[in-house]
């Protein structure tokens, strides 16, 4: 084979491949292509609230003070989106947003619904007369409620919920075996007690000793019966010993 025939094959071969080198290419931009164009129509299909709307929102959980409308008025803007670009977290958000609302968790349910679970706050005490603690002795503010009136009133500087509650539970339990009730509990910002009693009666209990100067209050108390007065306050913040304010005596000075 002479140089001439040999160049000629050459050229061909690099023709060919180059060819077959274009087509792949061409064959490669064109599958490329449609799949842009199949990612945005699927893009556009799952974003049209029309197309796909979500039809439906499940609410599971124990509900005293939330209702339906709440609900639906806290999801009507996300509603608005498809079942796919709706954003779970968003929706969770907007429902723990509402004032009794503690936690919840959001997930799709195929093929256009949502389901919510959620729990409620469980209020145990008033708080700094507008608030509320819950179990856990956090503050939360959500309207009054007539049928919870009968709740103990704590207050206290927020930062101190936990420990107020945790105060209150030991106190109640020891004054209600002795035939009493604590319905106020005060920790002053210098974390001194203030406790009030169902019939009215302060006791000052200062910064320590509380639980032990409320037993001394309630071994002394018989004694204070004999002298036919009402009281109104004790002051419990002595080594030994109280000093007792009568009603007369506090109505006189005010």
């Amino acid at each position: 084979m002479g140089l001439r025939q040999k160049f000629v094959t050459l050229r061909q071969r690099i023709h060919s491949a180059n060819w077959y080198l274009i087509s792949g290419l061409s064959f490669l931009s064109l599958v490329l292509v449609g799949l842009a164009i199949a990612g945005w129509k699927l893009e556009l299909l799952l974003n049209d609230a029309e197309a796909l709307p979500i039809q439906a929102v499940a609410v599971n959980g124990e509900r005293r003070f939330t209702s339906d409308e709440e609900i639906r008025n806290a999801l009507r803007d996300l509603m608005a989106r498809s079942f796919f670009s709706a954003d779970v977290v968003e929706v969770q958000h907007a429902i723990e947003a509402l004032p009794w609302v503690y936690q919840a968790s959001v997930r799709r349910d195929w093929p256009a619904k949502l389901k919510v679970y959620l729990e409620e706050q469980v209020p145990v005490a008033h708080w700094n007369g507008t608030q509320w603690l819950n179990e856990q002795g956090d503050v939360f503010s959500a309207p009054q409620e007539p049928e919870l009136e009968s709740l103990p009133w704590l207050s206290g500087p927020d930062e101190r919920g936990l420990d107020v509650l945790t105060a209150y539970k030991q106190m109640e339990e020891l004054l209600r075996i002795n035939s009493f009730h604590l319905q106020k509990l005060h920790l002053s910002p210098r974390l001194a007690w203030e406790a009030e009693l169902g019939n009215g009666i302060v006791l000052d209990l200062g910064r320590e000793d509380k639980m032990s100067r409320i037993q001394r209050f309630i071994n002394v108390y018989p004694e204070i019966l004999k002298q036919d007065k009402s009281v109104a306050r004790v002051d419990l913040r002595y080594d030994t010993g109280l000093a007792v304010g009568w009603e007369a005596s506090q109505k006189e000075s005010q």
